[in-house]
């Protein structure tokens, strides 16, 4: 019997021109029927962490005095047998050459979105993704990707992709999780050092997975799963 599964994407540093070369993609997933029992959760530690249900998490807020809480949720993911994360991370996007592959920024993108979600999709399931509204551009993105995902799938009907939704991060738990999930890889792969408590939530990670949050995973790695992808001849 076909399962049902809920998607939630998120990214990093990916616009062409932001001076920052280290780009990720990131998504988290879960069993559709397990969404309410995992918001609930994060919601409790917020609680017992003296935060409001509504407070958001994000990577950026990570500061040495809510360290503790930040810890609490990657426990609580790391614990859950239903949570799952894939990430992708593209070192140096300044070694792109578009030109080269006949390609621009936005269709490389839409290829690297492919490239992270495609072994998450299986033809027997069925899968709602969900992507964080950041700008007037996030429809676009949304069509893009719903139609290329469709088509590459052979899925016209929508039977296997129901759905791509857009939300806002600052409602949805399951985005807030891959925002920091996503934020530790890109920090690490950086190599940045300004932050204690970024390193430390860093640190959790690696000493609970036992990866380095800098090297390419096994492919069917179930819960921590990235791809430090490489361009062809610097393209």
């Amino acid at each position: 019997m076909a399962e049902s599964f809920n998607i939630y994407l998120d990214e990093s540093c990916h616009l062409q021109h932001d001076l920052i070369s280290t780009m990720g993609l990131g998504a988290v997933w879960c069993p559709q029927d397990k969404t309410r029992e995992i918001s609930v959760r994060v919601r409790d530690i917020k609680k017992k962490h003296g935060l409001a249900n509504d407070f958001e998490m994000k990577w950026t807020k990570i500061s040495p005095a809510r360290i503790d809480f930040y810890l609490a949720v990657v426990d609580y993911f790391l614990d859950d047998d239903d949570l799952h994360f894939r990430g992708i991370v593209i070192p140096d996007k300044r070694l792109l050459d578009h030109h080269g592959f006949s390609q621009d920024h936005d269709s490389w993108y839409y290829k690297m979105c492919f490239t992270m979600l495609e072994p998450l999709i299986d033809p027997t399931q069925h899968y709602s993704i969900y992507i964080d509204i950041k700008d007037t551009r996030s429809e676009i993105k949304r069509a893009k990707l719903e139609e290329i995902l469709r088509s590459a799938k052979y899925d016209g009907s929508g039977n296997i992709v129901r759905r791509i939704q857009q939300i806002r991060s600052h409602e949805s738990e399951l985005i807030q999780i891959t925002d920091l999930l996503l934020g530790a890889v890109v920090y690490a792969n950086r190599d940045l050092r300004q932050s204690t408590a970024k390193r430390a939530l860093i640190d959790r990670i690696r000493q609970r997975t036992r990866f380095t949050l800098c090297n390419t995973s096994w492919l069917r790695e179930p819960k921590f799963n990235l791809l430090i992808w490489q361009a062809r001849g610097n393209a």
